[in-house]
């Protein structure tokens, strides 16, 4: 099965609850929500109070993504918030398992993220411990940007090597997603597909939706 998770920083920020409401009348099962620091990436999106808001909002989960130097200060605070999942890069947390285990002990399903230069196999001593993988497949920190193939090795990676550990946890794509990129994704083992610009700019949103999960 797969999963479609709108990213809300391709959303309509003055219409903001309208677009959450439309979001989850079009079928979606999670909303993506990419926190960013000006520092571990270049660009300032949703803080803390803003997911609370969405959280209110919201009848689905709110899935988290934390581009954020020092994420371990702010796991607690997100959860309060509102968060589901909350996933972090690899690339910020040298302690990757102890903040995967704060991730948990915070009442959230935890996830890790790759950056798209980074080799999947870095990840397999935490794999066992995650219940998600969330691939981005463009350089962090803007929308709109075009998807980037090589990427798809690391989603091969990762689909194998769940098969043969026999793991259960998501492997989630992040960035120029659209139909033609989506079907690359689902044939290398993707379970959740984050689409931002691509979802957001359809009218027919159900419709983007039921073609994304095919």
């Amino acid at each position: 099965m797969t999963f479609v998770a709108p990213s809300l920083l391709a959303a309509d920020y003055l219409h903001l609850g309208q677009e959450v409401a439309d979001a989850e009348q079009a079928g979606v099962d999670y909303l993506h929500i990419d926190v960013m620091d000006g520092h571990f990436v270049p660009n300032l999106t949703f803080g803390i109070d803003m997911v609370a808001q969405i959280a209110k909002a919201a009848r689905i989960p709110l899935d988290v993504h934390l581009m954020l130097s020092q994420p371990e200060s702010y796991i607690e605070h997100f959860a309060k918030a509102g968060a589901k999942i909350i996933s972090v890069h690899i690339e910020a947390c040298p302690h990757i398992h102890n903040t995967i285990q704060q991730i948990k002990a915070a009442g959230c399903k935890a996830g890790v993220v790759l950056n798209p230069g980074t080799a999947a196999s870095v990840l397999a001593p935490i794999l066992p411990e995650v219940d998600l993988v969330l691939q981005m497949t463009v350089n962090p920190g803007f929308g709109g940007q075009s998807f980037i193939p090589s990427t798809l090795q690391n989603i091969q990676y990762l689909d194998q090597f769940r098969k043969q550990h026999d793991l259960h946890y998501l492997i989630e794509v992040d960035g120029g997603i659209n139909q033609e990129t989506a079907d690359l994704c689902k044939d290398s083992g993707v379970d959740i597909l984050v689409a931002g610009s691509y979802f957001f700019g359809q009218v027919d949103k159900a419709g983007c939706v039921e073609l994304l999960k095919k």
